[in-house]
């Protein structure tokens, strides 16, 4: 890493934390019930969707309701592709979406996924991307943090079989938090040069066109023969246009990722400046970070806080410093050549390829950290043009199950999973009843964390082996060998964990990839937040014990080895023979060569 990298690293980490210490307090304040003004101004749209703000529910009813609203979403966001060549603000005339790509499409805007196997300006019309995208941006979004905030209520209760009611949550959680932060943002980013607006796609004169016309008309007029260019060249281009930046913020902040543009936040209408693209990189942590403070500020101790988020951080960091080493050092092939790969004085040089100059390799690796230790999976860069082992990064993250803070809600409760799966092992250890933050971890919660952890694993491993044994499945590989097998890891890994970004050299446009992967994504998203809200409710039932001599300590040095332990051992493990076969192999291969 160059000074540059440390320098940036240093900086976003202190940015970050500075910015997430106040957005608990408001996270917090608004989950509890406590933001006064805010209770005033939803009453009457509580009132008016037949919601009584004080009768709480069940984790059964909360589970039932977050799947209902969800499913709903699932209907009106496909229904919105078919139909959208005979809607209006579609000025590029788009047709309606084939029924599989609308059912995966569908499906991944709604479970907070994003995986997109379209390219937006040339599929999407604008009525689409507001409509069903963004709005479910904001949904999804809200749908995970309630999940987090109805867990973290059955630390605190005791003695009760309520969690919450799902739908003041979810009423409170977009109204309160994702609105107002989207719309600074997007004023933000429109102010970097995001584009914002309703506009048909613009035909503009190319530079390289003016300039060699430019000569021709120069010499006409000092009487020259005037003879035009011998090949005359593309004169004209095509730029897409549309409500970029609304979208942009609640994509980054909602840790949704999908983008406007198919090439996403590589894309200069989304992502213009290196002063943007940092905002967006605060932007996919500070609602997860903030999160876990805001957990601290509800069960009463934030010392557990801080050591679930420097569990979180210490492995964030060494993810990040390896992706900018890696990509720094270059591709070693181009290496033993001799090629100079250094693109710019600023940038540093490394593994410039499928990244882009203004932001460069040492941005661009940390911005693949973030996305994937997130599960936000916007994009800045190609991580198919990763190194091998820089690209096993990102791969590494997503399979952890994303709760090196993870998703916005998402990561918290994932963490809080294995937090208890720590304290069972060491109560196991010294021949104890195993207790977290008062509450006894008992059979019920340890089947349900089961479920919790193993069905990514399972849907990551089983469809990567249902692609590779299939021809359906190998005849959309493009790269073949470790590589190819790379790409369908990646694919489903992202799929099942949430995240949404690729290593795009799989054509998954197809019936086969397009329903799979669908499949994956809701099992993924559901059958984890069922398990957490079972957890929720049997939690809240139980009695808060005292603490006492022997009691693990949860908040101190040892505690977080431990939790980062559990979390490469159980979460990492399951994916260890898989990685060998793909990055691994790839790397070794390509240096003995």
């Amino acid at each position: 890493m160059t000074a540059q990298d440390w320098l940036l690293f240093l900086v976003y980490s202190v940015v970050l934390v500075a910015l997430a210490l106040p957005l608990a307090r408001l996270i917090e304040a608004v989950v509890s019930g406590r933001f006064a003004l805010g209770r005033q101004l939803e009453a009457p749209l509580l009132r008016l969707a037949g919601v009584d703000p004080e009768r709480e529910q069940g984790w059964l009813g909360y589970a039932l309701g977050l799947l209902a609203f969800n499913g709903l979403g699932v209907l009106v966001v496909y229904a919105l592709q078919r139909l959208q060549g005979a809607l209006p603000l579609n000025p590029q005339g788009m047709p309606g979406v084939a029924p599989d790509l609308a059912f995966n499409t569908a499906i991944s805007f709604v479970t907070n996924t994003n995986w997109q196997s379209y390219g937006g300006e040339t599929t999407m019309s604008y009525l689409t991307q507001m409509l069903a995208f963004t709005v479910q941006n904001f949904l999804s979004a809200a749908s995970g943090i309630a999940v987090a905030m109805a867990l973290v209520r059955g630390f605190v209760r005791h003695s009760t079989r309520t969690i919450g009611n799902v739908w003041v949550d979810l009423t409170r959680i977009v109204l309160w938090i994702l609105l107002p932060l989207s719309l600074v943002f997007a004023l933000v980013l429109v102010g970097q040069g995001v584009i914002q607006n309703l506009s048909p796609y613009r035909t503009v004169h190319t530079l390289q066109a003016q300039q060699s016309w430019r000569r021709v008309v120069a010499a006409e007029h000092s009487g020259k023969t005037a003879r035009p260019p011998r090949s005359t060249p593309v004169r004209t281009q095509t730029l897409a246009m549309g409500p970029v930046a609304s979208q942009e913020a609640i994509k980054m902040l909602g840790t949704n990722g999908g983008g406007f543009f198919n090439t996403n936040s590589a894309h200069p209408f989304e992502n213009p400046t290196a002063l943007s693209n940092f905002m967006q990189m605060i932007a996919i942590i500070l609602i997860p970070a903030a999160l876990v403070f805001a957990f601290g500020r509800m069960v009463g101790d934030r010392r557990q806080a801080w050591a679930v988020f420097a569990a979180m951080f210490a492995l964030f960091a060494v993810f990040a410093v390896a992706a900018m080493t890696f990509e720094q050092q270059g591709n070693p092939l181009l290496t033993r050549l001799g090629v100079d790969q250094v693109a710019g004085p600023l940038q540093g040089g490394g593994n410039m390829e499928g990244k882009e100059v203004r932001f460069g390799s040492g941005a661009s690796a940390l911005f693949a950290t973030l996305t994937t230790a997130a599960s936000n999976g916007a994009v800045d860069s190609m991580h198919d043009s990763y190194t091998p082992l820089g690209g096993a990064v990102p791969l590494t993250l997503i399979d952890l199950g994303e709760v090196v803070f993870g998703g916005v809600g998402s990561g918290l409760y994932g963490m809080l999973l294995f937090a208890i799966m720590a304290v069972f092992i060491a109560g196991l250890m010294i021949g104890r009843t195993p207790e977290y933050l008062g509450k006894k971890i008992e059979v019920f919660e340890m089947k349900m964390l089961a479920i919790g952890i193993l069905i990514t694993p399972l849907l990551v491993l089983l469809g990567t082996a249902a692609a590779v044994m299939s021809p359906d499945g190998r005849a959309a590989v493009f790269n073949p060998g470790a590589h190819g097998f790379s790409e369908i890891l990646y694919a489903f890994s992202s799929a099942a964990n949430n995240n949404g970004s690729a290593f795009a050299g799989l054509s998954t446009n197809t019936p086969f990839y397009n329903i799979l992967l669908g499949i994956a994504m809701w099992l993924g998203r559901f059958g984890v937040i069922v398990p957490v809200l079972a957890v929720a409710g049997s939690l809240a039932a139980k009695k808060r014990l005292a603490a006492t001599d022997g009691t693990l300590p949860t908040h101190g040095p040892l505690f977080v080895v431990l939790l980062i332990g559990v979390v490469l051992l159980v979460g990492l493990l399951n994916y260890v023979p898989a990685l060998v076969l793909g990055p691994l192999a790839e790397h070794f291969t390509a240096m003995a060569h």
